[in-house]
């Protein structure tokens, strides 16, 4: 094609081919052309050297005619005194180089929860990073516009793999695409289950027979997170001693916690391990009726069975991480004291102060572990539980 004088207007008028791609090339510096796509996309190029090399640049408009033309007489430049730029590199590729690096510097739940959002909300295949601008990223992102929390940490996610491509010795990007988007705000949510809520949730989980209501059982009944409870393996459970301890690897703190159970939770354990395979630890395996998965995963079918169990107890507006906000409001309720309580909840812990509250400081010092006043924690707890009254 032969060449033009490539200005703001030009670009702009620039028409897509009816069939594939054409490059409409620069008459004031040789190599340097913009592609424009049937689908309208326009990508600044430079092909320079021997062997035609071709880079390329960024995405019109993201990146101005001005600012890709200086871009490529850098390139040109740095090529001329010898210098070398980061080959073209696919977005599966980096990606996989991201974590592979992830895995040395993050825990194992944090590399897993960057695999998953990055290759189920942002499935760009062997399109190359530089091709990838904020509109692409925006059209991922409006998909979950009515999962604003999972919105948010699919961002945070590809905030930090893209700004880890940007940055040195890689530099496969010249910026991060997404830069200046920010997370969709949330309000604070205050929700606790009146009693007659909570009572139809535990009866509907208690009567399941399946893994989800075990879980809710137990995130009821112990005040944990919900990763903690599905990821819960059967070598974690001391039943002489009647404890569970989440490894620090597992725990969202990366606090190992260990933490007294009583007869109610004994007694859904009991139920989960009779119906998995005797060769597996998971007490929640993912399932095929939720997901795909071996026996070595941990239920991850979230989603999907939340909205069967609503339908099952009639409760609805209620979320699981509820359920924790619950059992400590409950338990406050009681009389527990509030380091006993940040104790069963694994939170940052300190010493009781005069006025009730923790502080950081005695952190450090305080190593008791609370085990009787957890215990009879507890026990109230369990007691309160049974005694729900029905709903109306």
């Amino acid at each position: 094609m032969p060449s033009i004088q490539l200005t703001d207007v030009s670009v702009r008028a620039l028409k897509p081919p009816e069939r594939g791609q054409e490059t409409h090339w620069d008459k004031s510096l040789r190599g340097f052309g913009v592609r424009i796509s049937q689908g309208g996309t326009k990508t600044f190029v430079l092909v320079n050297g021997a062997n035609r090399q071709r880079t390329t640049i960024g995405r019109y408009p993201t990146i101005t005619l001005s600012e890709a033309r200086q871009a490529a007489k850098r390139i040109l430049a740095e090529r001329t005194l010898g210098k070398t730029r980061p080959k073209v590199v696919a977005w599966d590729d980096a990606m996989e180089r991201f974590l592979s690096d992830c895995e040395e510097r993050n825990r194992p739940n944090t590399v897993k929860g960057y695999r998953r959002l990055l290759k189920k909300h942002f499935a760009f295949g062997r399109r190359h990073l530089s091709d990838i601008g904020p509109d692409d990223i925006s059209h991922k992102l409006d998909r979950l516009k009515h999962a604003p929390a999972e919105r948010n940490h699919a961002l945070v996610a590809v905030k930090i793999f893209l700004g880890w491509v940007q940055k040195p010795p890689r530099r496969y990007i010249p910026h991060n695409p997404c830069e200046e988007m920010v997370p969709t705000k949330r309000p604070s949510r205050k929700h606790v289950l009146s009693d007659p809520e909570l009572h139809a949730v535990y009866e509907t989980a208690r009567r399941g027979n399946d893994s989800y209501s075990a879980i809710v059982a137990l995130l009821i009944l112990t005040g944990q997170r919900r990763g903690e409870i599905g990821s819960l393996r059967h070598s974690w459970i001391d039943s002489s001693q009647r404890t569970i301890t989440i490894p620090g690897s597992v725990a969202k703190n990366g606090l190992e916690h260990t933490f007294p159970y009583g007869d109610l939770v004994a007694g859904v354990i009991a139920e989960v391990l009779e119906r998995i395979p005797e060769e597996s630890d998971c007490l929640f395996p993912a399932s095929r009726e939720h997901v795909r998965g071996k026996p070595t995963t941990s239920f991850n079918g979230w989603a999907k069975a939340k909205p069967t169990f609503d339908k099952l107890c009639g409760v609805t507006g209620w979320t699981l991480h509820d359920l924790r906000r619950v059992f400590a409001t409950n338990l406050a309720a009681l009389g527990v004291m509030p380091h006993v309580i940040e104790r069963l909840l694994n939170h940052k812990f300190g010493s009781l102060q005069s006025d009730g509250l923790v502080s950081a400081v005695a952190e450090i010092y305080n190593r008791h572990r609370y085990l009787p006043e957890m215990r009879a924690a507890v026990a109230l707890w369990e007691k309160k539980l049974t005694e729900l009254p029905f709903s109306p």
